[in-house]
């Protein structure tokens, strides 16, 4: 059955606040939103626009679930378009993590930036924000399960779990981080060794670290091209993970 012209305008106005709350992301920061500031902007009284979202707290809640699937859906489709190349997904992938990051500064800062004091996403969040983690660790999964995952480096250390020049993880680190993320994968069909587990880790937090350094100044007096330093680090993270970036 089609939507009701009641349903129609109601997401015409929901999709209003969200895009006022979005820009205002941008303007002031995720810790500064205010549904009066946003009523505001849409031209509504602030009483009309808690029949749409209660609380702060609801319009964050739609806010995150709107921009974890909005860069999942962008890093599935670069993923989808490399080909079947691992090198070639994974750089696909990584750029276009980087890229709608830079296009929405203030929907980054609320994804990956400080928390908002006295917000706790709720559940619902969980899964959109797993869509894009999970690109790259099928990226990675898909490049072991093919042997894409190259065993061998310039200086002659084989990566492949097992291999007695193998690099392992620092005592006490690898026990903890791996079963976390086992249980993260759990409801997925990705399976990796415990290594390269630990090893994909590091690379999803290197890539959105290598971000927020950039969006958030740190790199200013270091880093003077954002995007070709961060292919840098896309490249190096590819070759620990053992197979060879590809663009």
């Amino acid at each position: 059955m089609p939507p009701t012209a009641r349903a129609l305008a109601r997401e015409t106005v929901t999709a209003s606040i969200l895009a006022a709350a979005r820009a205002r992301l941008t303007d002031e920061g995720p810790s500064q939103l205010s549904l009066r500031a946003v009523a505001r902007d849409v031209g509504m009284v602030s009483s009309a626009v808690y029949r749409y979202f209660p609380s702060r707290d609801d319009l964050l809640t739609a806010l995150l679930v709107a921009d974890y699937d909005e860069l999942g859906a962008a890093v599935e489709d670069a993923d989808r378009a490399a080909g079947p190349d691992p090198g070639a997904r994974w750089v696909a992938a990584c750029r276009a993590i980087r890229q709608w990051s830079v296009t929405h500064p203030g929907d980054f800062a609320l994804l990956y930036g400080s928390p908002v004091p006295g917000y706790v996403a709720p559940r619902e969040t969980i899964e959109p924000a797993s869509r894009t983690t999970f690109v790259l660790v099928r990226v990675v999964a898909d490049a072991v399960a093919s042997g894409a995952a190259a065993p061998e480096t310039g200086d002659g250390t084989d990566r492949r779990p097992g291999s007695p020049t193998a690099p392992t993880a620092a005592p006490g680190v690898a026990g903890p981080a791996v079963a976390d993320a086992v249980a993260s994968l759990r409801a997925t069909d990705v399976e990796l060794p415990d290594e390269v587990l630990v090893r994909t880790l590091m690379a999803w937090s290197t890539v959105f670290g290598s971000i927020s350094f950039e969006l958030f100044g740190h790199f200013v007096g270091s880093v003077s091209d954002g995007a070709a330093y961060f292919d840098q680090v896309v490249a190096r993270l590819a070759d620990d993970l053992g197979f060879a970036a590809r663009f």
